[in-house]
């Protein structure tokens, strides 16, 4: 019998010389082509690439360095941000009748 270990989302930062939109493009079809991909983001003026879900960052690293020099800059897990997706709105509540109601007298016939 075995156990089942549980998946841990990580986040990995890669410094990629991203110099040509051609060299973009192929980073991140590479990128989204790893197993385990959850999110991928790119910010172009620091030259990082954000990976997000179970990925392997060496795997990840090797096959991005096929197409450009990559280093790895940080690697954990990926923060849950529940706290702030999860704050109660609060709902308009409906009457279904109005407060103030109305209703005639019935007619008297005498």
């Amino acid at each position: 019998m075995h156990s089942v270990s549980n998946r841990v989302n990580w986040k990995l930062v890669l410094k990629v010389d991203l110099h040509d939109d051609k060299i973009k493009k192929k980073a991140m079809k590479t990128a989204s082509g790893l197993s385990g991909i959850k999110s991928i983001s790119v910010d172009v003026k620091d030259m990082k690439l954000i990976l997000l879900g179970d990925i392997d960052p060496v795997s990840a690293v090797s096959k991005l360095r096929k197409w450009c020099h990559t280093e790895i800059v940080s690697v954990g897990p990926a923060k849950e941000e529940k706290d702030q997706a999860e704050v109660p709105v609060p709902l308009k509540l409906y009457e279904a009748y109005p407060l103030c109601y109305h209703m005639t007298p019935p007619l008297l016939y005498s």
